[in-house]
């Protein structure tokens, strides 16, 4: 029993200062509660009543709640051409700058880049210069195997054109042997020893200008065709001076009766201006010596 009543003792003891201290603070709330109370009363009485305010506050806080953002529609103004080339601008705007892009990673960033490029520039250069060496020695060489190909081909075209006056003179020798009276044929002391040397400086002088002469009177110069004589087949060849001719292309038929005419000079002693082909010979009639040669003189 005794140890009952200690225990509730105990506990009542414990109890008591707490239901003291609630109620202590319950007094507090009532005393701060009617200050209140009083204050707002009073205030109540003075001041004007603001319900309208207190129901107007609702509706600010709610407009003053940030909205939402709405995605902005595109303008109606920028549809069409005008849209187009904006687009186009655009685009050219950015592949510019994409290009310069690229062109500033192309560049070298370091020196040892500077110093590689202007290795490789130097490289190129000497490459450049190699070939460009290269070809002109090929382009030298080339011309020196044409120019000795050209002196090869003059010199036997020179040797063929030999051949033949040699083979022409021949022929004409052998042609004029069995005409010529008694087999003689006359040396160059012999031949002109009765009568004058024929001076082929008569080119020279304006009296005997036959290319001008023919550029105005070609007509004359066009004197029919010509009829090789009977018995001559070796057809036309090109004779020049020192051959001997057959006494059937310089027979009186043959003759240029009048050379001036022809603005030629005169012929004297035993020269006679013979028409061969379309060629004027002055030929020696007495052994078929041809003493000059005018080629083409007649149309």
């Amino acid at each position: 029993m005794m140890l009952a009543g200690l225990m509730s003792a105990t506990v009542l003891s414990g109890i008591a200062p707490a239901y003291a201290q609630e109620r202590a603070a319950r007094s507090e709330r009532a005393t701060r509660g009617g200050g209140d109370a009083a204050v707002s009363r009073g205030n109540r009485m003075t001041a004007p009543r603001n319900d309208g305010v207190r129901a107007q506050r609702p509706q600010q806080r709610a407009q003053q709640r940030p909205r939402q953002m709405t995605p902005t529609r595109p303008d109606n103004r920028l549809r069409g051409e005008p849209a187009r080339a904006l687009e186009q601008a655009r685009d050219r705007r950015d592949q510019t700058q994409a290009r310069r892009g690229d062109q500033r990673a192309d560049r070298p960033q370091t020196r040892n880049d500077w110093r590689e490029a202007r290795q490789d520039a130097r490289d190129d250069r000497r490459d450049w210069r190699t070939d460009r060496r290269d070809d002109r020695r090929d382009d030298r060489q080339d011309r020196r195997d044409d120019r000795r190909d050209d002196r090869r081909d003059w010199r036997s075209d020179r040797r063929d054109d030999r051949r033949e006056w040699r083979d022409d003179r021949r022929d004409a020798r052998w042609i004029g042997e069995r005409d010529w009276t008694n087999g003689r044929r006359y040396d160059d002391r012999t031949r002109w020893s009765s009568q004058r040397r024929w001076d082929n400086g008569w080119r020279q002088d304006r009296r005997y200008d036959w290319r001008s002469y023919r550029s105005r009177y070609g007509d004359r110069y066009r004197i029919g065709r010509y009829y090789a004589p009977r018995g001559w087949s070796y057809g036309y060849r090109s004779f020049s001076v020192g051959i001997f001719l057959s006494n059937l292309l310089y027979a009186n038929n043959y003759w240029i009766s009048d050379p001036y005419a022809y603005r030629l000079p005169p012929a004297y002693g035993t020269l006679r201006w013979v028409r061969y082909y379309d060629d004027a010979l002055l030929v020696d009639i007495r052994d078929g010596y041809v003493v000059d040669v005018i080629h083409n003189f007649f149309w």
